[in-house]
């Protein structure tokens, strides 16, 4: 190995670990649910920082469809979808995708970030404009840095900026609006309806990226285009189903059907990587089976939520993030106290990680709670408490 490339990777690490900003990855023994076991600990904890938000991870009823799949259709395919990786349940799985979205059809990719990366470079060429929203996620923007499309960033959520990059961009053949439907690191909601109207008015299209949306927003969990009531408006979504939708892995494009159909001819993760394993694809059947015609979890999410925003509202914290939402960041500006908080914060008996750069900005360090259809009153009430105590013994509130 090179001297020189060494010193250069063991500099930086040195850095990272003075700014206080290097991450260690805490080790779970046991599966994930709200009370979870963490290597080294000889007590179990619970756990407020996971995306499990219908608590659907390690439900029995996914954990049995995984048991019949591998019975039925077995562990893996070894091989891409269009030479011999394609089951009758990934056809179902799609159908149910696109029936869940009121789209025409849905492309199952290994992740999303394979859909999001995967997605531009195939329908954008050098003519075309994509205008992106500047808290993106990081899949989009390798997605969109992929592309030869000319690129414009419009300011968060910023209707107006969005505007003025769609008249800038009036001269390039096709415009494509990327945004999150709600965004991770800050728990925003983004102004859908308006974007879509925009989108009408200069003619562009637009792609949403549902992660941290669909399942459990909206009146059914439809996901932005419920909660705006725009169902049927945006031409393209992706997900994943390593989130509310099961918590395991894979993900998905879903929309106009000339879309999907061109994907499936183009879009190189797809074409190149193997089938999504049969048991995940059988347990997100069943996880949309559970959800699509029972809104009892995402009921019992939203009251969770606004427990928790309240709860903290009155020792003192405020909230990050739209207050319908379940990402909950707490901000504490200092990467250090971030980590500082989350280690006293797990010696009480709760699991939540600081987030610091690059993830977030740097001097907005935060501790990203995320609450779950699985959380009961006293877990909530409990994590209150130890985030109450420990504020006012580091002077936060």
């Amino acid at each position: 190995m090179s001297a020189k490339f060494s010193e250069v990777l063991i500099g930086q690490l040195q850095e990272i670990r003075k700014g206080g900003l290097f991450k260690t990855e805490r080790v779970i023994t046991s599966a994930q649910e709200t009370s979870i076991s963490v290597w080294k600990s000889d007590k179990p904890v619970l756990n407020f920082c996971a995306n499990n938000y219908l608590g659907l991870s390690n439900d029995p009823r996914l954990v049995a469809a995984v048991k019949k799949t591998v019975d039925t259709h077995g562990f893996g395919l070894s091989s891409v979808r269009f030479i011999c990786g394609t089951q009758d349940i990934h056809i179902e799985l799609e159908k149910k995708i696109s029936q869940f979205h009121g789209t025409d059809d849905a492309l199952l990719y290994a992740s999303c970030y394979d859909a999001n990366t995967g997605f531009f470079e195939t329908v954008l060429t050098k003519d075309d404009a994509i205008i992106s929203d500047k808290l993106n996620h990081a899949s989009i923007i390798d997605g969109i840095r992929l592309c030869k499309a000319q690129r414009f960033l419009y300011d968060h959520m910023n209707m107006r900026d969005l505007e003025e990059k769609l008249k800038d961009s009036q001269h390039c053949r096709f415009r494509m609006i990327a945004t999150d439907g709600c965004f991770s690191m800050d728990g925003d909601i983004t102004p859908l309806a308006d974007i879509v109207k925009l989108a009408k008015q200069y003619d562009a299209l637009v792609f949403m990226d549902e992660c941290h949306a669909a399942g459990f927003l909206g009146k059914t969990g439809r996901g932005t285009s419920e909660y705006h009531n725009v169902i049927g408006q945006v031409d393209v979504i992706s997900n994943t189903l390593g989130k509310a939708l099961g918590g395991a892995t894979g993900g998905y494009l879903t929309g106009r059907q000339y879309i999907i159909d061109y994907l499936r001819q183009k879009s190189r993760p797809y074409l190149f990587s193997n089938s999504l394993a049969p048991p995940l694809v059988g347990a997100s059947i069943e996880c949309l089976n559970i959800i699509s015609n029972d809104t009892s979890l995402r009921d019992k999410l939203a009251e969770n939520t606004k427990r928790f925003r309240q709860g903290m509202m009155k020792v003192g914290f405020q909230c990050m993030g739209h207050p319908d939402h379940p990402i909950c960041p707490i901000l504490l500006k200092d990467a250090q106290v971030a980590a500082d908080v989350a280690d006293e914060m797990l010696k009480k008996g709760i699991y939540v990680i600081g987030f610091s750069y690059p993830v977030v900005p740097r001097s907005e360090a935060r501790i990203r709670v995320q609450l779950s259809a699985a959380h009961s009153e006293e877990d909530i009430d409990r994590c209150i408490a130890a985030f109450a105590e420990i504020g006012k013994q580091k002077g936060i509130i």
